[in-house]
């Protein structure tokens, strides 16, 4: 596959950025983010935990495939529980990076949950096997989300159920959390009796239609990579993105290239936060797959070769996932502004479940990918929603087994546009 010039330069970039990852230095730092922001860099997810005054547990899970997971919980025992599960290179700080007053961890955690937040293999906190070394066995890294959803997300939740003794748990996945749960829910379909509800936030299946500028360098980058490689690792230093506040912009604006430009709701105070717990570190074969959803449209298995697939599949071609065998119902959070995903995919996807109970898009046209867990806005104008659903269908959803799904009515719409606005406002001192 040839490379445009622009693709070139776009590459150069990432690889000088890649050099400055781990090359930080204090000085602007210190001057520019609160010191407890930047400890909050360096602290592990249990730590953070300790840090605000919740209880904290580290739980050890393997896999049938042999993957050594972590799981950390803040634990309230006797209460209903609740797994949440990261996106790519991210870990489980995701969900409570951005502190108490704003993390999505913290919030169910304080409406009266028993929270365990998944690591996936190959991330910072599970990067371990009983018999292969991720250091130096290159077998380990053979994975792409597809083995995340097929083995960790079920021993994840058996380990869960059997811990708190309940029948059933409810599920929050953000992007990749969402897709390794429909590859789940659809492959080993006796898992959707033990979920309530699937909460699925920027819901990522379908990617044909995907308007992340860097697309293309992506295809170019990865081709070159190749399969079975470990992508980004977390360094507990603070990345270069941090010598100066033209570093901190390029960086930013690659960012918003991968997800989505929205100012407005960025907290930059806390970049250094959570530039430093992401990345935590990948398999590339994540990424291949999907690349190859976007080139095919599709979402399927992995495709490896003919040969190969008529091996495994018994066919040429990789099996789409039986998306209708997903019984559990689902609830999806997106947004207009995802170069992730788009919103042309979400709808294919929800044609394609057969239980949608929530099908909600932000009236917001400007939030991105990350919006909805780390945007200013979140705990105000996303986490209740959220809440709500869950506890109706934990509960046995309505009455009315016949009712459609909820969306956000026109006025609503517009009531909700004008607090964006005003926020916008209100938060106009963070971004310059």
């Amino acid at each position: 596959m040839s490379i445009t010039s622009c693709q070139w330069r776009c590459l150069l970039g990432l690889f000088c950025l890649t050099q400055l990852w781990i090359a930080g230095e204090t000085g602007f730092l210190e001057d520019h983010f609160p010191a407890s922001v930047l400890e909050d860099a360096k602290l592990t997810t249990l730590q953070l935990l300790a840090k605000y005054k919740y209880p904290g547990e580290m739980h050890t899970v393997t896999t049938a495939d042999k993957y050594i997971l972590q799981m950390h919980r803040i634990p309230r025992p006797g209460a209903k529980p609740v797994l949440l599960m990261h996106g790519l290179m991210d870990s489980s700080s995701v969900w409570i990076i951005m502190g108490p007053h704003s993390g999505l961890g913290y919030f169910l955690y304080d409406a009266g949950y028993d929270v365990w937040m998944a690591n996936a293999r190959g991330s910072r906190y599970s990067r371990a096997h009983a018999k292969l070394n991720p250091n130096t066995d290159k077998a380990y890294w053979s994975f792409s989300w597809h083995e995340i959803g097929y083995y960790d997300l079920p021993a994840l939740i058996d380990a869960v159920l059997a811990k708190t003794g309940y029948e059933k748990l409810s599920y929050f996945g953000h992007s990749q959390g969402t897709t390794s749960i429909f590859v789940l829910a659809s492959t080993r379909p006796e898992y959707n009796a033990k979920i309530n509800v699937i909460t699925a936030l920027a819901p990522v299946a379908y990617m044909g239609n995907m308007e992340c500028p860097l697309i293309g360098l992506a295809h170019s980058f990865f081709n070159v990579v190749g399969e079975g490689q470990e992508l980004l690792p977390y360094s507990s230093r603070l990345n270069g993105c941090f010598l100066s506040e033209a570093t901190l912009q390029t960086c930013l604006s690659y960012q918003w290239k991968l997800f989505g430009k929205n100012p407005a709701e960025l907290n930059k105070t806390m970049l250094p936060a959570t530039m430093t717990h992401v990345p935590a570190g990948a398999s590339s074969t994540q990424v291949l797959h999907y690349l190859q959803l976007h080139k095919s449209d599709r979402f399927c298995e992995y495709d490896h070769d003919p040969k190969e697939n008529q091996r495994i599949y018994g066919r040429a071609q990789p099996p789409d996932y039986p998306l209708e065998k997903i019984t559990a119902p689902v609830a999806l959070y997106y947004t207009q502004n995802d170069y992730m995903t788009a919103v042309v995919d979400v709808k294919r996807l929800i044609k394609r479940l057969p239980n949608v109970v929530e099908d909600h898009m932000y009236p917001y046209k400007k939030w991105n990918h990350v919006d909805m867990i780390w945007g200013i806005s979140a705990r105000r104008l996303a986490q209740p929603r959220m809440l709500e659903v869950m506890q109706l269908y934990e509960a046995g959803g309505p009455r009315n087994e016949t009712q459609p799904p909820t969306t956000v009515s026109l006025a609503e719409t517009t009531r909700l546009t004008a607090e964006t606005v005003k926020d916008e406002a209100e938060t106009k001192s963070l971004i310059k």
